[in-house]
């Protein structure tokens, strides 16, 4: 029975860190790799990630810099900041390409706050879904006779406290980037 609990755990951290992962991306006003380093570039007829073209660099607060490994790609990683939906429009120095990041209004933060707990529910909902499944094994592993009524009963009271703790972190990591985003 631990390994079903550490199996779930394992799937739950997952959920988690996926979730951090979107949080990375949304912008708060203050410069960050995860911002671009997803973004996808069409080189030579393929997608790429950014951060597999060039180094991603922030020299101060407000400003990234992308330096492509190969100078033939700067004008595809150019195309695809455009296209994303950052908003930034990139200045291309020969050799590199500068984004300034402008601060962000009032209106853009509180559709941010929203857009983070949307992805914070989505991350909720997969932690259920786990739990669902989790508890569906239990159900078949009792009719089986492999599992007796009260180990069934304990195995779902511990799902459920693993589920707790998840959702609390869940919770957490949604308070502290709603702060990050609302601060001036």
């Amino acid at each position: 029975m631990e390994a079903i609990i550490k199996s779930t755990e394992e799937k739950m951290q997952k959920s988690i860190e996926s979730l951090k992962m979107k949080f990375s991306g949304v912008r708060t006003g203050r410069a960050s790799p995860a911002l671009v380093e997803n973004l996808m570039v069409d080189y030579y007829g393929s997608p790429c990630a950014l951060k597999s073209l060039a180094n991603i660099g922030i020299p101060e607060n407000r400003t990234i810099t992308i330096q492509p490994y190969d100078k033939s790609a700067l004008k595809d990683i150019e195309k695809a900041v455009q296209k994303s939906s950052l908003g930034i429009n990139p200045k291309n120095e020969g050799g590199r390409i500068i984004l300034s990041l402008p601060q962000p209004t009032e209106e853009r933060r509180r559709e941010l706050t929203k857009v983070v707990k949307s992805s914070a529910e989505e991350a909720k909902v997969a932690l259920r879904n786990i739990r669902r499944d989790v508890m569906d094994e239990l159900k078949k592993k009792k009719t089986n006779k492999e599992l007796s009524e009260d180990a069934e009963k304990l195995q779902e009271a511990e799902v459920q406290k693993v589920l707790k703790k998840f959702t609390d972190q869940i919770d957490a990591a949604t308070a502290a980037k709603q702060k990050e985003i609302l601060e001036v």
